[in-house]
């Protein structure tokens, strides 16, 4: 028959407990035993019954065992007490280190706002001045770079505003536009010209007073 997988929970039936109590407690005091022997490993095994039953197996002696398992977990409390003071001085160093590059920021920054100047020397002054002269460069150029991207983008819209406004002009049988925004014929002359009535202009000169016209003809 086909062995089926033992769920990991407590027995309920008291008879079938006890029985698979004895099988796997003889089971593993068999491989304590042979561990201890195969690896000449030391080896300490204790086992309590649910009744109080004691059940042991040591390879040397339990109570050498237990001494130098107690022995070790104190050495390693020691090391592990040890480390932790190190990592707190560590840390403690971080932080005070931390603190005084916050200290000297702040100075710093009081000294570019033009403040705490009395303690400074002119070496002190003259790098604030060079360090503030180059912040203002980097300004300069950052917003020259802004206003730059700002007319490309705007000549972009209206390249994108003509192009439609041709479109809609084409669509509709109108003359496209020129460069000035006004409509233009083949040979760049404005469609749109006033036109002058031809009038004759008398331009002969004369002294005198002008001449009355005669409302009727002499007899």
């Amino acid at each position: 028959m086909v062995r089926g997988k033992t769920q990991m929970k407590r027995i309920e039936n008291a008879a079938s407990r006890q029985v698979t109590f004895s099988k796997r407690r003889n089971g593993l005091l068999k491989k304590a035993f042979e561990l201890s022997v195969l690896c000449d490993a030391e080896v300490a095994l204790v086992i309590f019954s649910a009744r109080g039953k004691l059940y042991e197996f040591s390879s040397t002696s339990i109570r050498s065992t237990i001494d130098r398992y107690q022995m070790r977990m104190k050495d390693q409390g020691q090391l592990t007490t040890k480390a932790f003071q190190e990592d707190m001085e560590h840390e403690t160093n971080d932080t005070q280190t931390l603190a005084k590059k916050i200290e000297s920021i702040e100075a710093s920054k009081r000294k570019l706002l033009g403040n705490d100047l009395e303690s400074c020397s002119m070496e002190e002054l003259h790098q604030t001045e060079n360090q503030l002269e180059r912040s203002l460069k980097k300004i300069r150029a950052k917003k020259n770079q802004l206003l730059r991207e700002q007319i490309d983008k705007l000549k972009e819209e209206e390249k994108n505003l003509l192009e439609q406004n041709a479109k809609l002009r084409e669509m509709c049988g109108m003359q496209p536009l020129g460069p000035s925004g006004k409509s233009k014929h083949a040979d760049d002359r404005e469609v749109f010209q006033p036109q002058t009535p031809n009038v004759d202009v008398e331009t002969d000169l004369f002294i005198g007073p002008p001449k009355r016209q005669q409302s009727s003809q002499k007899p």
